[in-house]
């Protein structure tokens, strides 16, 4: 039976990290890091994560700051908010919570936030950052797995690691990431042909493609580390992950449940980063 990695709890240590790490930033600095987040229109699940995370800058003793836009919003009227806080010395960090209303485009939103400030990861000039080896900012959710495979005490170095899918916010810069760290990465996706055979040989599974239950306890290979990207509804209208839980549970040596285990990380990490952004204009 694998042991459960507890997203929830290390979440909760991190930002205990974070509240540490800004009242010291505040006695030096006399400020406090300032994250603002923009939402444009009433999406409820956007609503539910925009809440929290304001929430969790105010755990940590941030400054916040919530813009709620109606989804008439025009597209150079929220470039033309992006612009004045790129602008605003008292902003650290700023993040658009998307999906957008579809009469936005998405790109031109993400590539006008000030690559200093932008605490996703998302501008081209940290995603460049991230494959160059240089200083950037990482994106919230592959920086919160990788504080997850850390937590099992595990050395990825010379370990077979398999990432199944490949976007830009999740895939590709975690496979960097397990790049970086020494292990051999192979990234697998929709397409693969005999994705079994390729999650079978992994130390390390990362699944991120949005299937329930894709991965299944004959796809794992026995003490593998699993973790679970996937936030999916199964057709009782349950919350579950990509990876088949209760299958995978029996073959793994650490897994990751949904919700609990990755879901909480990217909020620790985006606090993360909001400090690593205030630290860097500071300097």
């Amino acid at each position: 039976m694998a042991n459960i990695i507890d997203g929830k709890a290390l979440s909760a240590a991190i930002k205990d990290e974070v509240r540490s790490e800004v009242a010291s930033a505040e006695a030096k600095y006399g400020r406090k890091p300032c994250l603002c987040v923009i939402i444009v229109g009433e999406n409820p699940a956007s609503q539910v994560y925009v809440r929290n995370k304001v929430k969790a800058a105010a755990y940590t003793g941030m400054e916040s700051m919530l813009i709620e836009l109606p989804a008439s919003t025009s597209q150079e009227e929220l470039l033309g908010r992006l612009r004045e806080l790129n602008e605003d010395p008292c902003v650290d960090g700023i993040l658009v919570q998307l999906p957008l209303p579809d009469h936005i485009d998405e790109e031109k939103v993400i590539d006008t936030i000030a690559p200093e400030k932008d605490v996703d990861g998302f501008h081209a000039a940290n995603v460049a950052g991230l494959w160059l080896g240089k200083d950037c900012v990482v994106p919230c959710t592959p920086a919160g797995i990788m504080r997850l495979i850390d937590s099992t005490g595990i050395s990825l170095s010379g370990k077979n690691a398999v990432v199944v899918g490949r976007s830009n916010i999740v895939g590709k810069p975690v496979a960097k990431l397990l790049l970086d760290r020494n292990a051999t990465v192979t990234i697998a996706h929709s397409r693969t042909a005999d994705l079994a055979a390729v999650t079978r040989l992994a130390d390390v599974l990362v699944v991120a493609v949005g299937r329930a239950g894709l991965i299944t306890g004959d796809m794992v290979k026995p003490g593998a580390v699993v973790i679970d990207v996937g936030m999916n509804r199964n057709a009782e209208g349950k919350l579950c992950g990509d990876v088949d839980f209760e299958s995978c549970e029996k073959t793994a040596s650490w897994i990751t449940p949904v919700p609990g285990g990755v879901g909480p990380m990217t909020i620790a990490m985006l606090m993360k980063n909001t400090l690593h952004c205030f630290r860097n204009r500071e300097k």
